[in-house]
């Protein structure tokens, strides 16, 4: 009978991944000693030592990205005047009763 998929948490993985990058036991070791796979244990491995300069690189976390907020101003000043516009344009068709604020 087969048990039902599990899901690891990244800290399981990282701690499991870390024990394998020391080398004071075999993937198989860690394997029977976590009920993980030794082939998936390898993948975390790679994937730890793949993703290890991500953590050094400019002070941010992988999720966070620059941003240009000249571009951002320059996006809302559009969406205030496209509003104005639409507001305007509406009072005078008469869809829109009073100016709302």
């Amino acid at each position: 009978m087969r048990r039902p998929r599990r899901n690891h948490g990244a800290a399981f993985k990282a701690r499991v991944a870390l024990e394998a990058l020391r080398g004071e036991q075999t993937l198989a070791e860690l394997a029977q000693k976590y009920d993980a796979h030794a082939t998936q244990i390898a993948a975390w491995k790679s994937e730890l030592l793949q993703g290890a300069a991500g953590v050094f690189e400019d002070g941010r976390a992988k999720g966070e990205q620059k941003v240009d907020l000249d571009r951002l101003h320059a996006k809302i000043g559009q969406l205030t005047v496209e509003n104005a516009f639409l507001e305007t344009a509406l009072t005078k068709a008469g869809l829109l009763s009073a100016r709302r604020k």
